[in-house]
């Protein structure tokens, strides 16, 4: 009779061999997996198929997505960052220019793939769109003329005849609308502009969040920063993509949490001023 351990393979070559076993299933659960979760992205398929990912913009968007009239050059965070998902994603960027009043609309229509223009997440865009977790965030700021004699600070903002101007489209129209009691909302549409109002005496004062001030404060020697005496509002900023396809969100948040982890989140955000709002968690 033969040996019974040249028969039986022994305790130890058994829990090796299982542990092989449940190695290579793994292995081939983690291969199958991959062109499954690509498969559930019509996105992501698209971009491969075309080469190139698509990002909506507002160009008018100091420190985020802003084109110097001077030199018709885009620059801020956004672009930087857009940039760097194009590269990690091997794509061609194309710009789409959008704004906040089309933002729904032109991400809801394929127009683009993606907004990256530090996109407040409000309850009616969520109803409508997907976004990755914060990167961003900013509270409220007055901004009015350091010759203003109505408005001198945040106490004064809401009194009986005080304009408060705010942007049509932006977080500030409903917050405002809503917290005012005493003063007038004035809704400015373009291609009237905040600031034009503001030095035409139409408005006392505007509101607007932390990016946009800093073009004020940095261009306008005019242009006195009133900020709330403790948080007002402060609302976080992500990136917006359409609903249903949630391979291409977690791949977009993948990103953010690369940005964030690596530094090139901070780095761009100290090269633009925008160091206090970022988000680095």
């Amino acid at each position: 009779m033969k040996n019974p351990r040249s028969i039986f393979p022994s305790a130890q070559s058994k829990t090796w061999h299982l542990a092989a076993l449940g190695l290579l299933l793994g292995a081939q659960a983690l291969l199958a997996a991959r062109p499954a979760a690509a498969a559930d992205s019509p996105t992501l398929q698209r971009l491969r198929a075309s080469g190139e990912l698509k990002v909506c913009i507002w160009p008018d968007y100091y420190g985020i997505t802003y084109r110097n009239p001077n030199t018709q050059q885009l620059g801020g965070i956004d672009i930087e960052l857009s940039a760097e998902l194009a590269k990690d994603l091997k794509l061609k960027l194309t710009y789409v220019e959008s704004s906040f009043t089309q933002l729904i609309e032109d991400v809801g229509s394929s127009r683009c793939d993606v907004a990256m223009f530090a996109v407040g997440v409000l309850p009616q865009r969520q109803a409508r769109l997907a976004f990755t977790k914060p990167y961003l965030q900013s509270d409220i700021y007055g901004v009015t003329t350091r010759s203003n004699r109505a408005v001198r600070d945040w106490a004064d903002i809401d009194r009986p005849g005080v304009l408060v101007g705010v942007q049509a489209g932006t977080f500030m129209e409903p917050v405002m609308t809503a917290a005012l009691k005493k003063a007038e909302v004035v809704v400015v549409r373009p291609p009237a502009t905040r600031e034009r109002e503001l030095e035409a005496g139409r408005i006392d004062v505007f509101m607007t969040d932390y990016p946009y001030s800093r073009r004020l404060l940095d261009n306008a020697d005019w242009a006195r920063l009133v900020p709330p005496p403790q948080p007002f509002h402060v609302l976080p900023y992500a990136y917006a993509t359409r609903q249903n396809d949630a391979a291409w969100l977690a791949r977009l948040d993948e990103f953010v949490a690369a940005i964030k982890r690596d530094g090139r989140l901070k780095a761009a955000a100290a090269r633009h001023g925008l160091s206090e709002i970022v988000v680095s968690q």
